[in-house]
């Protein structure tokens, strides 16, 4: 069983997932702020590599990979990166990049270098099963989970091709659009998941638009992780950045915890 997978092996644990846009607003805040987030709660951190057209990404993680690229953050600089916060921490680390940076710096050697870098997975949103056969060869053969995306649109048909391929997790996209914090979720949410879950054997995690603990927490009854972005993105330019991203995290681990204690029967509850 790969790191990631392992995580969900244990009852009674939601997983939380953080997303970070490697070198916003400068590689020292990314090591900085990846240590904090696995010492507070955190199961995974996602990477994010900057791309100069990330079509999945809304206005706050575009801005993040502009500011990022503008500092000569390159794919290499990321895999230097994640070798250096693999020593640091415990939590596997997980590049999210889309498919034009793999290719450039050709699939083999990047998946290489991944593994090299300690880096656990990998999450390309651009990358449609159909057309993936070189990267998951290559990811397999260094031991890299290929995490595949669902979106509440995606047909049986879909479903069915990504729960025979992706490993680690699924990542359902809880809205049709691109990322960013939102003050309500759909409210097909609940119908959505069950819809994959009646077709897919592995763990459901689900993100985009999810910013507050309320939100995780109706999430977290329905799924086995939360993954949170640009929320989280969002803060790190503020002087108290610490302080606020440490308070949030830890608001987010009670409500997962409340979501999971809500799903045992009430003997469970009260032992």
């Amino acid at each position: 069983m790969s790191r990631i997978g392992s995580l969900f092996a244990s009852p009674g644990r939601k997983a939380l997932i953080t997303y970070l846009t490697a070198g916003y607003p400068d590689i020292g805040t990314t090591l900085e702020m990846v240590p904090l987030l696995a010492s507070s709660g955190c199961d995974i951190v996602e990477l994010g590599i900057p791309f100069s057209d990330p079509l999945a990404d809304g206005a706050i993680i575009q801005k993040a990979a502009f500011h990022a690229l503008r500092n000569g953050v390159t794919p290499a600089e990321c895999m230097k990166l994640a070798g250096r916060l693999s020593r640091q921490v415990d939590v596997p680390l997980v590049f999210m990049t889309y498919f034009n940076p793999v290719h450039k710096y050709g699939v083999d050697a990047f998946c290489r270098d991944c593994a090299g870098a300690g880096v656990s997975g990998l999450i390309i949103p651009d990358l449609p099963p159909e057309e993936s056969e070189d990267v998951e060869q290559f990811s397999r053969d260094c031991g890299l989970d290929l995490v595949y995306l669902l979106a509440p649109t995606s047909t049986e048909k879909r479903i069915d091709l990504v729960a025979s391929r992706s490993r680690g997790f699924i990542y359902l996209v809880s809205l049709t659009g691109v990322t960013g914090a939102r003050e309500t979720l759909p409210d097909g949410l609940e119908s959505f998941v069950a819809r994959v879950r009646a077709r897919c054997s592995q763990p459901l995690c689900v993100g985009f638009g999810i910013s507050t603990a309320e939100q995780a927490r109706r999430v977290a009854r329905i799924a086995d992780g939360v993954i949170i972005g640009s929320r989280l993105v969002q803060v790190l330019e503020a002087p108290e950045r610490l302080t606020l991203v440490r308070d949030f995290i830890s608001e987010l681990r009670h409500a997962l915890s409340d979501a999971c204690h809500s799903e045992l029967p009430d003997e469970e509850v009260s032992m």
